[in-house]
Parts: C-alpha cells; structure tokens; sequence
C-alpha cells in the first residue's frame, strides 16, 4: 500500500515547492484537512486470528505551535472505514461477523522540523470506533448489536506545509482491547493498522 501513496507525497512536495524559501515557523496555526488510506483490522479469539482490509476515509482538524526547534499541538479526527469480515467454525457451522464503522480520535502529537517546510513528527491519543457485531448459529439464530470500543492509538509520519496548504503521510497503529457486550467479555479483541494520507487548508 506504501508504493501507491509514495507518488501523492510526491505531488505533494512539488506543489509545496515554492515555499523552500520560507523562514522557521512554518508549521503553526489550525489546519484543516481530508484523510484518506488503508486500514487493515486484526480480529482475535481465542486461537483464531484473521485481518481484513479496507479503504479509510474522514476528516481531520487540529492546531499546531511552533516553537522553533519543535512543533507541538492537538489533533482531532473522525473518520469511517470500509472493512469488514465473517469467521466461521467449519466444525459447528456457526459464525461471527464484524464491521467497523465510525472511529472518532483526540490526541497530542509532536514533531521536529527538517528543512523550513517538512515536519517528521510522532502523535498518541484516545480512539472511540462504533462496531456492529452479529453472530449466526448456523441454524436460523441470528443476534446482532452496536457498540462503541474505547482504544488507543500511536503513530507517526512526515508533513510538507505552504503558508496555507499542507499534506502529510501517516502510519498508526490502534488498539481496542476486548469487546464486551452487555459488560460481558466476549473474548474478541480488535487492532489495526493505517497507512492515511492527509492533506488540507492552514489558518
């Protein structure tokens, strides 16, 4: 998945170009942006482990200080993913069926200025995703519900900025412990993994 987003960081740089020419402090201010990548999601129980993969889409926003020798600053982002995937018991014939939906992030990140206009920086914060979770027995019983898995999530990339654009290409990593339903256990616990890139308006 890298390989194909290497030649949107690519475009990326090429249209920031002009912008060698500014001065430090380049990376400040709010920003406003659109996310989108892969997202692969590991769903383990029990001795079972299986990943599925999707398309990530959503939007981001946040608000940087630069202070020279280091950016720090919030980031908020929601975002919608299309994976999803059924496991079955070839043994009893029932199965289990996850899809993710909306996954909703706050978090803190900081970064180190390389050149005027490119920021590598490292980011850590709270993840809320919404799950529907169905389970078929294999004989005509099928319950399905809604929920919400608190997580959290650590990453890190590199960010290209103008004085009023930016782009920037990201790897996470998330995790949502065990899934309870009802506050029973159910066994299940859920990760993933993101490639995203992200590219928007400064303020």
């Amino acid at each position: 998945m890298i390989r194909y987003l290497l030649p949107v960081l690519g475009a990326a740089s090429v249209a920031i170009a002009p912008a060698q020419a500014q001065e430090a402090g380049a990376f400040g201010g709010f920003k406003l942006g659109v996310v989108a990548g892969y997202d692969k999601a590991t769903l383990e129980y029990a001795d079972l482990d299986t990943n599925e993969d999707g398309v990530l889409y959503g939007v981001s926003a946040g608000y940087d200080m630069d202070l020279g020798s280091a950016v720090i600053g919030l980031e908020l982002e929601a975002s919608d993913s299309a994976t999803k995937w059924r496991v079955t018991d070839a043994d009893f014939g029932d199965s289990i069926a996850l899809a993710l939906g909306r996954d909703l992030y706050v978090g803190a990140r900081i970064g180190i200025p390389v050149t005027s206009n490119l920021l590598i920086y490292a980011k850590g914060g709270y993840t809320n995703a919404r799950a529907k979770l169905s389970y078929d027995d294999g004989e005509g019983l099928v319950i399905s519900d809604s929920d919400t898995l608190d997580g959290w999530r650590l990453g890190g990339g590199v960010e290209l900025t103008n004085a009023n654009h930016f782009a920037r290409v990201e790897y996470r990593y998330s995790d949502y412990g065990n899934y309870k339903d009802g506050g029973v256990d159910t066994g299940l616990s859920l990760s993933r993994q993101q490639v995203s890139v992200t590219g928007g308006f400064r303020f």
